[in-house]
């Protein structure tokens, strides 16, 4: 009878970790199958020639601002374009297909979110 007992229990627990398991993949497939990164000619956007970072955020977005203190700690130059206060900022924005903010520009780069690594890559390639 206890044994009976226990593999009804084995079984289970191996059921719910087994259904935890393909819960957690799941949810992070979209992430696993979104590039880094997208490339392409965004010199339009940038404000002038010698700008070669645009970051696209709001004031109330707290990943936008690490990645603006990310990039002033390794002393990068870039332009900071708020959506909700510059009329541009939003039509560049929807240009750009901006469904996440910041959405950050580097070179011919166009990051979606803040990832520090990600991130540094460009500036690295930047440069």
């Amino acid at each position: 009878m206890l044994k009976q007992k226990l593999k009804s229990f084995a079984a289970y627990a191996l059921i719910l970790v087994a259904g935890l398991g393909v819960g957690l993949a799941a949810a992070n497939v979209p992430r696993w199958l979104t590039p880094a990164y997208e490339e392409g000619d965004y010199s339009s956007y940038y404000p002038d020639a010698k700008t070669q970072v645009v970051v696209y955020a709001t004031a109330t977005c707290p990943f936008c601002a690490k990645a603006q203190e990310h990039l002033k700690a390794k002393n990068i130059a870039f332009v900071k374009m708020d959506i909700n206060e510059s009329p541009k900022a939003k039509q560049d924005f929807i240009q750009l297909k901006g469904d996440i903010v910041p959405l950050i520009l580097v070179g011919n780069r166009q990051i979606r979110g803040f990832k520090p690594e990600v991130l540094d890559s460009a500036l690295e390639k930047l440069h």
